[in-house]
Formats: C-alpha cells, structure tokens, sequence
C-alpha cells in the first residue's frame, strides 16, 4: 500500500474513531488534508467511496446514519470495533513467544519483538524464556536472502512476481514470471514453490539462486493455489532422499561434508581420496556438481554422463 493512501485511510479511521456524532461527507473532506487537494467533487467522491470500502474489508465497522436535516453522517463507535480480550493458557503463550524468538534473526524481527511484548502485555511471564522451557537448542530461523521479504509479501497477497534465477546447470541467470505460493526452510536453504508461467507448470526455487531484485506485478493469479504445497518433498526428492539405487564417488579427503554425512559406506584411498557409496535419486547430479573438482563419480555411467554435461554447460557460459 503507498505511503499516502496508507496516510489517509489512517486519517480517516481516526476521524471515524473519535467523533461523537456522525461526521458528513464535507465535514470528512474539510478535516482530511489529501480530502482537501482531491480537486473536483467527483474525485473526491470516489476517493472517498474507495477509503470507506478499504476500512471496511480491513474489518473498521462504519456505521451510516441520517441525521435530522436529512443528510447522510457517517461514524466508527468504539464499542463496535473493540477486540475481545485475549486469552491464552501457559502453553499457548509459550508457543506463541517461542515463534517469535524464532524471527529474531530476520527482517521481521521488529514485528516478532512487538509481538513479544504484546503476549506479556496479555500475561506472559516478563522473565519467560523460550530456550529454557524447551531445552537447550535454540530456535533460529536464518535468512540471508535479500529476496526472501518480497516473496514473502507476494505470497501473502498473492502476487505475482518476476525475478533473475539462476540454475545449477546454467552460468547466467534467466527471468522468470512466477505465481508464488509458500515458502519453506529445509536443511538451511530457503525454496519458493509457485506457479512458473513460462513453463506451464509447479516449480520450486532455490533462493540463494535469485540473483537482482525481485519485482512484483498487479495481474491476478492465472492457476489455482493447491491446499497442499510439498516444498519440501520436492527438495528431498531432488537431493535423493527417495533414493532407491546407490552411487559410487570418488571424495578428496577434507572436503564434501554434507556428501560424508548421507553416505552408506567410507573406504580410504590414500593419495588424498576416499570412495563413498550414496544414495542415488533424482537431482544427485545437480549436488554433485556443487562440489566441482573435488568430487569423481565412479558409477553408475548414467550419472557420470549427467554430471559431466552439467559441468561442460557451466564451462561453456
């Protein structure tokens, strides 16, 4: 929402609020600024009419009453727009103020600490400690993508949005004009799942892949929003955690953790190599070729082929 409408629709909330009698229309226009320089009667009329709607899908109750000279006044009484005091057993609060320490780390961290506030305002103890009530490990959630925020609005508000990505295989990012739907967290990775629309079909993005800015577009959704979205099966399934078959690798010795940590099997070389046995699924090429020169796929052919042409597509750009 712009600044200035933001600004107004505040203005007249305010205005809605605090009156004790039902406020005309020019009795509005006369108290609101951006009322003022709204220009002709007309302009200000639908500006008007839109402001009054806003409010009330915002949930403002504005009520309409005629008053004795037979104009049309118009008020927000407070005891129709009060929320109902908020209860919440210890385990609710605790839940609650635990998802907030979670954001600390995030842009949303003002938000989760006003939020925070709020729970001990409604009777959470002030000396109430997350980390201590649920063990030692501390809750983190880490975002390091500056376009993690725009996704998250667009997949709040349901906008679309363009952005550059850039595949494993590919050395220069591509556009892509996405439908967003959910983001999710697996393994310290953040992936979007949406809708790609130069594709036709449900894609999922890895977004330490989105290179620029991310821009967000007015046009409505063109394809429905599934209830359920498998982000992370979709991640799983490419990182083979499906896997039914097994790989052979050849491994430099001090490299390839994440490899050494899914393994089935370690032999020594010597020479500087190991040979490791990996569960082999779908995507396994896309990993492997991450980790560039310090990793030789022995078996089977197919994945060799597979990442040897991911590895001459890179060179090539």
């Amino acid at each position: 929402m712009a600044i200035a409408k933001a600004e107004r629709l505040m203005n007249l909330a305010l205005c809605l609020l605090g009156t004790r009698r039902p406020l005309s229309k020019r009795e509005l226009r006369e108290s609101i600024e951006a009322y003022l320089e709204a220009g002709s009667d007309d302009s200000f009329n639908r500006m008007f009419e839109r402001d009054k709607d806003d409010l009330r899908e915002l949930g403002l109750v504005i009520e309409t009453v005629e008053n004795l000279d037979g104009d049309v006044g118009y008020l927000a009484r407070r005891d129709s727009n009060r929320l109902p005091p908020v209860t919440l057993d210890a385990e609710e609060a605790a839940a609650l103020g635990l998802a907030a320490k979670v954001w600390q780390q995030a842009r949303l961290a003002g938000a989760a600490s006003g939020a925070l506030q709020k729970l001990r305002a409604a009777g959470l103890p002030e000396d109430f400690d997350p980390y201590e009530s649920h063990g030692a490990l501390e809750p983190r959630i880490p975002v390091h993508e500056a376009s993690f925020e725009p996704l998250m609005l667009a997949c709040r508000d349901r906008r679309p949005v363009v952005f550059d990505y850039r595949k494993a295989t590919a050395a220069h990012p591509e556009p892509r004009h996405v439908e967003p739907w959910a983001l999710e967290c697996w393994r310290g990775h953040w992936y979007l799942a949406g809708w790609d629309r130069d594709r036709g079909a449900e894609r999922v993005f890895r977004l330490s892949r989105i290179t620029g800015k991310v821009r967000t577009r007015g046009a409505r959704f063109t394809a429905p929003v599934p209830d359920v979205v498998t982000v992370r099966e979709t991640v799983a399934s490419w990182a083979g955690e499906n896997a039914d078959r097994s790989a052979l690798i050849r491994l430099r010795t001090d490299a390839g953790y994440p490899l050494r940590a899914k393994a089935a099997s370690v032999r020594e070389l010597g020479d500087g190599w190991d040979e490791l046995e990996i569960p082999y699924g779908h995507g396994l090429d896309a990993w492997l070729v991450e980790f560039g020169p310090d990793v030789v796929v022995l078996e089977p052919a197919e994945l060799r082929a597979d990442v040897v042409d991911r590895l001459r597509a890179v060179a090539k750009g």
